[in-house]
Formats: C-alpha cells, structure tokens, sequence
C-alpha cells in the first residue's frame, strides 16, 4: 500500500466514524485532527466524491545542487541515439562535450525518465522512429505509448476547450480564462470572465469563438472538452446541438488528451500573464482582454512554434497555406 492510499483510507475512516456517531468534536479526539480540518475533507467528498480525497502528486523541486536541465535533455538524447552502451560511457560522452557528471547520477536520470534499462532505451528509440519514419520493429511494438498527440485534417474539423484559472486579482475578483484552439493551426481564441465558471459563461464563449472563427474563414464542426461541470452543463450541451456542433470529451483524469490546451496555457502564462502583472495594474476584466488580445496577435502572426508539429510555423501561416491550397 502507497503513502497515498494509507491517507486516503485514514480520510475516509474518519468520515464514517463522524457519520456513525454523530459527533464530530469526537471524532476530531479520537483521530487527532482539527474540526477545521475535518470539515475541509467533507466539504471536499460532498462536492466531489469520496475519490477527491486522494492525495495530489506533487512536483519534485527544483534543488540549488541538482543536475542542470540542459545537462539532462543532452544525456537523454544520447540515451535514445545510442541506446545500448552504458551509465559510465554516456558519462564520459557528457564529459567530452564538456559537462561534469558522475555515472551514478546519470543512472539515476536515467531510471527516473525510464530509461534506466537497456531494453527500455531500445524500446524508446524505436518507437521514435516508429513516429518519425513509420518504421516498425518489435521493440516498438511492446513499449507502451509515450505520447499523445491531437491531429485533424484540416481547420475546425477539431476545437479543443478548456478553462484556465488566472488568479484572485485585487479589485476584479477570480479571474477565468476560456480558451479555444482549433487542432490544425493552433489558432487560439481566449475569452475573459469572472469565476466561478459556469455553463452560462461556457454558452456565451461558444457563440463568440464561432463568430470569431467564422471572419478566420473557419467553420467549426467539432469541440473538444474535460469533464468540467461547465461542460457537463446541460444548457451547454444543449447549445452545442442547437449549433450543430460535435462534443467529445476527454477521459477523466487524462489532461494529457486535451494537451494542445494545456500546452498553450502553460505559454499564455510565461510570456503573456506573468510580464503583465509584473508591469501594470488591472482594475477590471475589460483590460485584461485587451491586454491578451494584443498578445495573441502577435502569437497568431509573429511568434514561431517550434513543437514537433508546428516546425517553425505560425498559426496564420498553416491558415493561409491550408486556404491557398484549397483554392487551388
């Protein structure tokens, strides 16, 4: 049993031992732990389910001693071109192109990404080639996916939504991102709306991304969502049908399915919100949109993706290829 389970278990057990005596100042002695704890762990199981009280995995920090990023990506490069040699010559490999590094750290970086294993480094190079040139051999076909990747055939075809919190802001309130990307071209579309999210604000931000997408020349035949309460809504649903629209829905707890959403949200964060806040003072929603509309311009025409996907392109760059093509 896990350290996750053990408290998992602890959680519920003292929600049964409140239920089945009705005291909770009892219970609270009886386990060791606040009334305001407790109330925490029911408000949470009321409103979730019992499933909710399952600890988060939390990210392992970042140490002032630990090996540096760029260090890792190289060694995992090597791990994956010259996947049957060892910790100690990867090592000295490091060591030529100019980086210090003991092999029993570069075993350690190594098992932790899952590479630790000569097999599982052969498996690994396989299947990015299975990927990159369709090439097939047996050791791709026993590793298990590493990857999830959205593709379409072409714009509107796929929208992916999602919401986005971008925080407790002075004076404005719970500040909400809805976004929208369309698959093909990574055309991005964000609306701005105070929190809670609810099915309302997900029916109105439907009509404005159509609208928005239809002066792109864009029609859009499908949409894709996590299973958010705003978008399990049945007014939300039931808009979706009225327009014609398509609505898929990731499975729970799978954020990885929705990942062209979360990907854009971790860049919207680091190159728009965190500069903004760090220059100006926001004293209502209206400025906000203003200030991410003037960023996606320059998102959608100026700055190049590098991802695998995009290779350099800009979203009106693949938008304006894909309606060349077409005309011709």
């Amino acid at each position: 049993m896990t350290p996750a389970e053990i408290i998992y278990q602890r959680r519920i057990a003292v929600l049964e031992h409140a239920q089945r005596t009705g005291n909770v100042a009892e219970t609270c002695r009886v386990f060791g732990i606040s009334r305001t704890r407790y109330y925490a762990w029911k408000r949470r199981a009321d409103a979730y389910g019992l499933a909710a009280l399952v600890p988060k995995a939390r990210r392992a920090p970042q140490m002032p001693s630990a090996t540096p990023t760029h260090v890792v990506e190289r060694l995992l490069t090597l791990a994956v071109l010259e996947p049957t040699i060892g910790c100690r010559q990867y090592a000295d490999q490091l060591g030529d192109q100019g980086f210090s590094i003991a092999k029993s750290t570069v075993q350690r970086v190594l098992v932790a990404h899952g590479l630790g294993r000569r097999r599982e480094r052969l498996a690994r190079a396989a299947a990015i080639a299975a990927a990159t040139t369709g090439l097939v051999t047996e050791a791709a076909r026993e590793d298990e996916p590493f990857g999830f990747c959205l593709a379409t055939g072409g714009p509107g075809e796929l929208v992916c939504l999602d919401s986005f919190y971008v925080g407790h802001l002075k004076g404005v309130g719970k500040v909400y991102q809805l976004t929208a990307i369309d698959v093909f071209t990574r055309w991005a579309f964000v609306a701005i709306v105070l929190g809670p999210v609810t099915g309302a604000h997900t029916v109105g931000f439907v009509d404005q991304l159509l609208r928005h997408y239809r002066r792109q020349g864009v029609t859009v035949r499908a949409v894709l969502s996590d299973n958010g309460p705003e978008y399990k809504a049945t007014a939300f649903r039931a808009h979706l049908v009225r327009k014609g629209l398509r609505h898929e829905r990731i499975p729970a707890r799978s954020p990885n399915h929705n990942a062209v959403c979360e990907r854009f949200h971790a860049t919207i964060l680091q190159e728009c919100w965190r500069p903004a806040f760090h220059r100006r003072r926001f004293t209502s929603i209206r400025q906000l949109q203003a200030e991410v509309d003037a960023w996606l311009a320059t998102y959608h025409r100026k700055r190049r993706n590098h991802g695998d996907y995009m290779a350099g392109r800009t979203p009106h760059e693949i938008l304006d290829k894909h309606k060349r093509n077409k005309a011709a």
